[in-house]
């Protein structure tokens, strides 16, 4: 059960059984792999993993929801339900260096695959526990990233004034816990090293949730109510946002007081806006948004997207455009970056996967496996066949 391996990869070497469904597990998971980590994915030999029921099909057994989760690991076939089974994914962590788990509260623990249970015959295991909801009243309740999204506020704080609130695009919860999750197990392996000793780390939905209101919520707790919703324009940053040019929308980050200044006198030639002393700071121009953004509108909007990226290139303010999803993945910025790979078949059908975002010693990391069909790996009790 080996696979291809660059010895250089700082996770060369390290066994993770990943025992986990749908997105945050996964995904911590599937940092570890990108890393260089030896990921074995447990699924039910039958239905698998819920992703590869969900998006566009790219194979036999894989989605692009699957895909996006999933790279640089192998899928084993295992049914948790027999007395078989469970045997096999115990025989698999006493050999493990990290399990990665997402059952509701209590599920491995009746299965026997809880921390003590596998830390007893391997006490160098680090073992990530991942749940919806902390200790507590709501320990066994299940967590959907949709849900937290709304209880932790952060769809409060989402969307335009007076609009609904908006969910964010991709399931955020869900990867920023999974994101959370791997340093957590890269810290409690570094301590290994150190002691000799694993341990257990837990993550939960909700409690990564609220540390994703970050800088909003210290405002909401500060001001005692929630802030003002804005949309595409930034809460605290004045200007700085999306707007209309006269054929099309424009990024413009005007990031301090420097910058305001020329963005006034160079790029849309309006130094009054500049010297007036409601706008001499940022907190002075997002105190005073109301009065200045209609005066830039309309500044903006008599030039065209070109012309305004130019003069904010020349004036030294970052600023771009607003693409369409593929656009943005196919373009000459994405391809050059090497963040898209089409790992097709030989039949000539692309299949898309999107490279780990690392570089390690100058080089990207590497997709060394592309996302596994169910099964596709043997069902041994060992990691090396």
């Amino acid at each position: 059960m080996t696979a291809s391996t660059d010895l250089d990869l700082p996770l060369s070497g390290v066994r993770v059984l990943d025992l986990s469904r749908i997105l945050a597990g996964p995904w911590c998971a599937q940092v570890l792999g990108d890393l260089g980590a030896d990921v074995i994915k447990v699924e039910h030999p039958g239905r698998g993993d819920d992703t590869r029921d969900w998006g566009l099909r790219t194979g036999g057994t894989t989605t692009s929801y699957f895909d996006a989760v999933n790279r640089n690991k192998r899928s084993i076939g295992i049914d948790l339900g027999t007395p078989e089974g469970l045997t096999q994914v115990r025989a698999l962590a006493r050999e493990a260096d990290v399990v990665v788990q997402n059952f509701k509260t209590g599920g491995a623990e009746r299965l026997g695959l809880g921390y003590d249970d596998l830390a007893r015959e391997n006490p160098r295991l680090v073992y990530c526990s991942i749940a919806g909801y902390g200790p507590g009243p709501e320990a066994e309740r299940p967590g959907y990233d949709l849900l937290v999204q709304g209880e932790a506020g952060l769809m409060a704080l989402n969307g335009e004034a007076e609009r609904p609130p908006l969910k964010f695009g991709v399931a955020a919860v869900d990867l920023f816990t999974g994101q959370y999750a791997a340093q957590a197990v890269l810290a409690a392996l570094f301590r290994r090293e150190r002691t000799g000793r694993g341990g257990k780390v837990d993550l939960a939905l909700y409690d990564c949730g609220v540390a994703l209101t970050s800088y909003y919520g210290l405002e909401a707790l500060v001001q005692g109510k929630d802030p003002a919703r804005y949309g595409n324009a930034h809460p605290s940053i004045v200007p700085y946002g999306v707007f209309e040019a006269a054929d099309g929308p424009v990024l413009v980050t005007v990031g301090n007081n420097a910058q305001y200044e020329r963005f006034c006198s160079v790029v849309i030639g309006r130094p009054d806006l500049a010297k007036d002393p409601r706008f001499a700071t940022n907190i002075d121009r997002a105190r005073n948004r109301a009065a200045l953004l209609p005066e830039l509108e309309r500044e903006l909007l008599r030039r065209s997207r070109a012309e305004l990226l130019a003069a904010l290139g020349e004036a030294g303010i970052p600023a771009g455009e607003v693409l369409g999803l593929h656009r943005s993945l196919t373009s000459e910025r994405t391809r050059t970056a090497g963040m898209v790979e089409d790992r097709g078949t030989d039949g000539g059908a692309s299949r898309w996967v999107l490279a780990p975002p690392y570089r390690v010693d100058g080089r990207r990391v590497p997709v060394r496996l592309t996302p596994p069909e169910l099964g596709a790996a043997s069902s041994s009790t060992h990691w090396s066949e």
